[in-house]
């Protein structure tokens, strides 16, 4: 089974591990085609005003600001699930994981980074603030990814299920051609909306502890926290709705 999973605005900025190359991400044989926004983005941040930077990275402090200039190609990197902290990734907790379920993780999530493109949680990526939506040359980045690598997706997922983990924004990146599986969650009889990345998070989690290889089996160790109230099946994707009860 393979996990789409949204990244996250707030990141680690440690960063061990070489700098980016071809072997650094899924996809070897669109590398050509990543580097462009990338490089994009590196002659930007590297030559734009302090005032223009400002604006991009809203940002206000200085030292902030500059925290983000220089050679992204030249910089360290760290594995991508180790990169974003957001709140998806707090309740993942991947650092406490065993090694079976890091594994689990890496090898079957890939995450829609807003300015790497379509990755696995152990491509490598450097330190980076792209703001959701934002552009480069005037260029919408989600449309570039989802021109240039959406076929390879498709490729790369037809023999999987597919779980939508992902905040809806990502679709601008990738819709699977294939039929998916999401999932909605309540409290209260009230959907969720910000404290879903919790539960995704928690979600991802309980996959990698059991090795999860499909709906079904997801749906049988859910824990009693997790009631399902609700299964829309479609042609395009299948829904599962959960209230929470804790």
């Amino acid at each position: 089974m393979k996990i789409l999973f949204s990244p996250s605005e707030a990141k680690n900025s440690s960063s061990s591990l070489a700098e980016i190359s071809e072997n650094s991400f899924i996809f070897k044989e669109l590398y050509k085609e990543r580097l462009k926004p990338l490089k994009a983005y590196n002659d930007f941040v590297n030559t734009a005003s302090l005032k223009d930077l400002e604006k991009f990275f809203e940002l206000k402090k200085e030292d902030d600001i500059l925290a983000f200039k220089g050679d992204i190609f030249k910089a360290k990197t760290s594995m991508a699930i180790t990169r974003y902290s957001g709140v998806s990734y707090k309740y993942l907790d991947f650092a406490s994981l065993d090694e079976s379920a890091k594994e689990y993780v890496k090898n079957n999530t890939i995450i829609f980074s807003n300015l790497f493109g379509p990755i696995l949680a152990k491509d490598s990526i450097t330190n980076y603030k792209f703001k959701q939506g934002a552009k480069l040359n005037n260029e919408d980045i989600a449309n570039f990814y989802k021109k240039t690598f959406s076929k390879a997706l498709d490729e790369f997922l037809q023999d999987e299920q597919v779980l939508d983990l992902r905040a809806s924004f990502y679709d601008k990146f990738y819709v699977p051609s294939k039929k998916f599986y999401t999932y909605k969650f309540f409290k209260d009889k009230k959907v969720l909306s910000h404290f879903a990345k919790a539960y995704r998070g928690l979600l991802l989690r309980i996959m990698a502890q059991n090795q999860v290889e499909s709906n079904e089996a997801l749906l049988s160790v859910l824990p009693k926290e997790l009631r399902v109230i609700d299964i829309k099946d479609s042609p395009k994707k299948t829904e599962v709705s959960i209230e929470i009860l804790s």
